[in-house]
């Protein structure tokens, strides 16, 4: 394990954005991440825990040591009658997690595969796809405080999931370590096609029978189709999050403006387009200064060659006051700021 002074960080970041890191160290197992955080309590900088940088964006330079978690491993805990209980390392990659289980025939992870990142990432933003978010199958997150190395389990309540959120975008930000986290998936086979671009992808196909697998090979075709590639156009996906209003704010913007998705949740509120409201602002495709907003999906912003975060937020702020000014709707940047002067 080697320590780097004045690391640049543009290869670290799916937006290639060029920012510097006070210290950087990439950690491969538990010991080697106890000693970061000791190294960083010793020359009393902060600690901001990196896995892909897939959903991040670096406004500056990050004055504290940036460790980037890449233990990895994944161990059977249990297997019940038609379960089974995986504890993942938070440095595995999450795409190539849904793979294998899907190889080991545990099921219930494929609508979410391609998303990038890491599995410690995954429950800081409780990712989600066409119909399911990772919250519908998390036991418990293991990590450690940084402050101290003491261990922390938290199950799933503690976590207190929402959509695209979690107690570590709040509370718990910045003061914890994933380590690992449990999961528990079906041996039986069954598929989630409920949400409507799958539906509409097996319906146009009626030969091609719902699978576990054709739903995961459904999911990345249709993913491809829309999403850019970051190793290509550097982004890191829907850079904003769809809001969720209450009942009657919904049917007051619905009746103003009838073709605005909305869809209702669990909990009675309404999610409502972002990415429709962002192109009815015609934001879609819109290019300046090497940034702009991909032609096929305007809640991508893409980096087509700058250096600057903060520019990138300047063009996110612009895309929100807009936003804001034809509907009322206040947007919300999805992916984590670092390098902010304070």
């Amino acid at each position: 394990m080697k320590f780097y002074r004045d690391k640049l960080m543009r290869k670290h970041n799916t937006l290639a954005l060029q920012a510097r890191a006070d210290a950087f160290v990439c950690v491969t197992n538990d010991d080697e991440l106890l000693e970061s955080l000791g190294w960083a309590r010793t020359e009393g900088v902060a600690v901001v825990v990196l896995g892909q940088g897939s959903n991040i964006v670096l406004a500056g330079d990050v004055q504290a040591l940036v460790v980037q978690q890449a233990v990895r491993g994944i161990e059977v805990l249990d297997t019940l009658n038609s379960d089974v209980i995986l504890r993942v390392a938070a440095g595995e990659n999450w795409h190539e997690l849904v793979q294998w289980t899907l190889q080991q025939g545990y099921y219930g992870l494929e609508n979410l595969a391609l998303i990038p990142g890491t599995v410690g990432a995954s429950p800081i933003q409780n990712i989600g796809a066409y119909g399911v978010e990772l919250q519908s199958v998390l036991l418990q997150v293991h990590a450690r405080q940084i402050a101290d190395d003491k261990p922390v389990t938290l199950d799933n309540a503690a976590c207190q999931f929402n959509y695209r959120d979690s107690i570590f975008k709040r509370e718990c930000k910045d003061q914890l370590v994933i380590t690992a986290i449990d999961i528990q998936l079906s041996r039986r086979s069954s598929v989630n096609i409920s949400y409507p671009a799958l539906a509409t992808f097996f319906a146009e196909r009626p030969d091609v029978e719902p699978t576990p697998q054709t739903v995961f090979d459904a999911v990345v075709s249709i993913r491809r189709s829309k999403l850019p590639d970051p190793s290509i156009e550097p982004n890191v996906g829907s850079f904003f999050k769809n809001p969720l209003l209450r009942s009657e704010m919904a049917a007051l913007l619905l009746a103003k403006h009838p073709g605005l998705p909305c869809f209702s949740q669990a909990d009675g509120s309404v999610k409502v387009s972002a990415a429709w409201m962002i192109d009815q602002c015609r934001w879609k495709g819109h290019r300046a200064d090497d940034l702009g907003v991909h032609p096929q999906h305007a809640l991508v912003l893409v980096n087509y060659g700058s250096d600057s975060g903060a520019q990138l937020l300047a063009l996110a702020s612009e895309i929100v006051s807009s936003v804001h000014d034809a509907f009322g709707v206040e947007l919300e940047v999805e992916p984590r700021i670092y390098g902010l002067n304070p």
